[in-house]
């Protein structure tokens, strides 16, 4: 396929703003990874008019995609995990073309996993797992087992994408797979809600616990993306500060629910600044640990 594609991505490399150029083979009948095509053929390029442009091809009973992605995009992939196979194309993508060792750098750096990229990861997977795991307890309580039932699995695969950014690693696709190797402990916490013989309400009233255990016991370490932007400056924060800060953009909608649980846990402290309503007060906030 590499030979039939050549002439296509030579084409791209030879333009003075192509950074490299990868392909990734289909390697199974159902592959999500390549979205069933045979192949995708990633052009990485230093600027481009339109950031993300896409092109399918058929040949020889074989289908191709090609994506051409601005390096501003694909950083912004790669950070937030909002395109999480771009990250599978480059650690498992065999390099064509490579500009001045641009993908092997590229590849290197996902290896490594910076830790500023690495804190980020966990602020973000850590707040989807607080409000997740909220909303199944508020369903639980009103007694909506199988939904709450169904929001429990979401706060799972979180907790699993958390475990394994902890490790180090970029969670994948097959996220189950990788967490059974890296945290066996929540891969069994995983096995005990889907195959337990206990009716889905019971379930989720054990799980409840175990998750809050697993939030608890890592609040501080991920928390610690927003806990140092708060101590960048003496003064409080209002949450309308916080939830505009460019660095908190990729997890500001769940921004609300993590002050909340940090307040809760006494991470974060509530500031009373006055208004000119009687007995009303602005609430600003304020770390309470010591960084």
């Amino acid at each position: 396929m590499e030979d039939i594609l050549r002439p296509i991505y030579q084409e791209r490399a030879s333009q003075k703003n192509t950074l490299g150029v990868l392909i990734i083979e289909k390697k199974r009948p159902n592959s999500p990874v390549t979205d069933n095509f045979d192949v995708i053929l990633l052009i990485i390029v230093k600027e481009a008019e339109q950031p993300w442009y896409v092109k399918h091809y058929e040949f020889n009973d074989k289908t191709a995609a090609m994506h051409i992605v601005d390096e501003t995009l694909l950083t912004k992939w790669m950070d937030t995990s909002t395109f999480r196979r771009s990250v599978e194309w480059i650690i498992y993508g065999k390099t064509v073309f490579d500009r001045n060792e641009y993908i092997a750098n590229l590849k290197e750096q996902l290896r490594n996993f910076p830790q500023e990229k690495r804190e980020l990861k966990m602020a973000m997977e850590f707040s989807k797992l607080i409000r997740s795991y909220m909303e199944s307890k508020d369903l639980f309580e009103s007694d909506q087992h199988l939904d709450a039932y169904s929001r429990m699995l979401h706060s799972l695969h979180y907790l699993a994408r958390l475990a394994i950014i902890e490790k180090g690693y970029h969670p994948e696709i097959t996220v189950w797979n990788q967490v059974k190797r890296i945290d066996p402990e929540v891969y069994k916490l995983y096995e005990e809600l889907i195959k337990s013989n206990e009716d889905p309400g019971k379930r989720v009233e054990l799980m409840l616990l175990a998750v809050e255990f697993a939030i608890r016991s890592r609040a501080e370490n991920c928390a610690k993306h927003l806990l140092n932007i708060m101590t960048s400056r003496e003064e409080a924060w209002t949450f309308g500060e916080l939830k505009v800060h460019p660095d908190i953009q990729p997890y500001t909608l769940e921004l609300s629910s993590t002050i909340e649980y940090l307040v809760g846990k006494g991470m974060i402290e509530v500031v009373q600044s006055e208004t000119k309503g009687k007995g009303v007060f602005h609430r600003k906030y304020k770390t309470n640990v010591d960084r």
